[in-house]
Parts: structure tokens; sequence; C-alpha cells
């Protein structure tokens, strides 16, 4: 039986998929004809109900794949097949926190609050406060509001004010301009991820990783192509999901700015040698090679 309230997927016998909250007084009504939602109630989960019309539709929970897929939407939202691939990348599991900037309409954002579980965290920026108030409630429609993550309005050039994370993920127009911001939220070696949808913001990205704490980095992009499930006739479905945003992804690795810093000091000591006074030549011509080449002549 299933309780008043809970989320359930209907799938129609042609593979239609309804997401619905079960509300015993609202039928969903198909091509297929109406179909009860007491009828639903009374067959569970795994179960099959039909409409007036004897159309049998299969009643299942709702995977976090349909969640993400249903969410009410003002913006573009990020896909499964990055979001799987973001989830492993930056190791979300149970207990983690994470920060996200640039909420959008929350399909990442309910990926990672569903992934870290009741004993993680998740802080999730937005600018525009419509599409934080959006998040939030597709949050609360997927049942995932009891404290793993929380929205907030803010402007993330004056930083993230909350704990350091395990990992964190910007889905903004110009990530470049806050790696240092960026870099100061999270625990030493965590991981970053980014989603860029051209490459030349990929390339300032790239140039701005280059000069920061940020080491073991790695760009790509995935490609979806179905294929229709039919034994006789096999092949690929005319339509896939193709480009749909480069991901980039690095480390936190301290130790690389030190050489950062290390390298640009070099070009400064070098002038700074090159202005020194000459110096009295040394007596013996092995001597001025060794002072100069590091090496003695060898061919006298």
């Amino acid at each position: 039986m299933i309780e008043t309230g809970e989320l359930v997927l209907l799938v129609s016998p042609k593979g239609k998929r309804y997401l619905r909250r079960l509300d015993p007084s609202q039928p969903l009504h198909t091509n297929d004809g109406r179909l009860s939602m007491e009828d639903v109630a009374g067959a569970g989960f795994g179960g099959v109900a039909r409409t007036h019309m004897g159309r049998p539709y299969r009643i299942h929970h709702p995977t976090l794949y349909d969640l993400c897929k249903h969410v009410k939407r003002q913006t573009q939202i990020i896909y499964p097949k990055e979001i799987g691939y973001i989830l492993m990348r930056l190791s979300i599991g149970p207990g983690k926190t994470v920060i996200e900037a640039g909420s959008g309409s929350g399909s990442l954002t309910m990926a990672l609050a569903w992934s870290v579980g009741p004993t993680g965290k998740v802080y999730t920026f937005e600018r525009r406060e419509e599409f934080s108030k959006l998040a939030a409630r597709n949050l609360a429609w997927a049942g995932l509001d009891d404290g793993r993550a929380e929205t907030r309005v803010a402007d993330i050039s004056e930083g993230f004010d909350c704990p350091l994370a395990d990992a964190l993920f910007l889905d903004v127009r110009t990530p470049w301009d806050y790696l240092e911001q960026a870099a100061a939220a999270v625990k030493p070696g965590a991981p970053f991820g980014f989603l860029l949808p051209t490459t030349n913001q990929v390339s300032r990205l790239l140039e701005g990783l280059e000069q920061g704490p940020f080491a073991d980095v790695e760009c790509l992009e995935i490609l979806l192509r179905r294929y229709k499930p039919v034994p006789d006739r096999f092949r690929p479905e005319d339509r896939m999901v193709a480009h749909t945003g480069f991901l980039v992804f690095a480390r936190h690795a301290p130790a690389a700015e030190a050489k950062v810093e290390a390298a640009e000091s070099e070009p400064a000591a070098e002038a700074e040698a090159s202005a020194e006074p000459d110096v009295e030549a040394p007596e013996t011509p092995g001597a001025a090679h060794e002072e100069i080449g590091g090496q003695p002549d060898r061919s006298e």
C-alpha cells in the first residue's frame, strides 16, 4: 500500500513516464484513459494499475535519475549523464560536505543531497533569488529538505561562509574569477569540478588553474547514445543527447601554488643578478669557466 503524499513513477504501455505525488482524490488523465490513484495506492510499488480503458500502468519508486529529469526547471539543468561522472569524480558519498555554486533549477543539488545522505551537508549558492527558491522547492518536492542541503542567495566573490568542504563544484559563467575563493573553501587535496558550455570559457579557466593551487586537471565531455531495445532490429535511436557542456576537474594542491610563485620569482632574480656590477675576472681560465658556466672547459 502506497501512502498519500509519496512520489510514484507511472509507466504507460508505450513507456511514457509520469512522476506524481500520490493523492487519491486526483486521478491521472492520459491518452490511455483515466488512472485512479486509489487503484495505484492499492496495487503498490512493483504492481500494475489499469485505466478506465483497461490499459496497464506499471508502478515504481522513482530513482534519482527520474527525480533529476523531472525537476521543475527555469534554467538549463545538468543532465544525468554528467551528474553520474561528477559524483564519482568528486567522491561524493555519505557524510561528505560539498559546496556548489550556481544552484540553477537544482538537478545537481538534488543528486548531491541524495548522495551525502542525512549525515552530510550540501551548501548551494545562487546569485539570483528566484533560482535559489526554485532549487529549494525542488529539494522539498524530492523529499530532500531534511537539513542535508542549504540554499543560499549570495555573491561568491565575497567567499563561501561555511565549513571547509570535501569537494566543490562551480557552475557559473566565469569560474576563473572565483578560483581564489574556491581554494580557500575546501580541505587540502579536495577535488574541484566545473561545467562550462564553450571552448573559450574552458581555455580561460585552464589559464586560471595554471596560476593557482591546482593540479591533476582533466577536461572532457560526455556523449550519450541510446539503442532501441528491439531484438529483431537492434540499432541506435534516431536522436542522441550529444554535447551539453564541458566538464573540468582539478585537485586542490597548495604545493602547486608554491611552485608557481617560485617560477614567477625566477625572472626577477635573474634581472637582479644581471644588474649587479661586474666583478674582477678569475686569474685562471679554468676558474673563469667554473664561475661562468658551472663546469670547466675540458678542451684545454
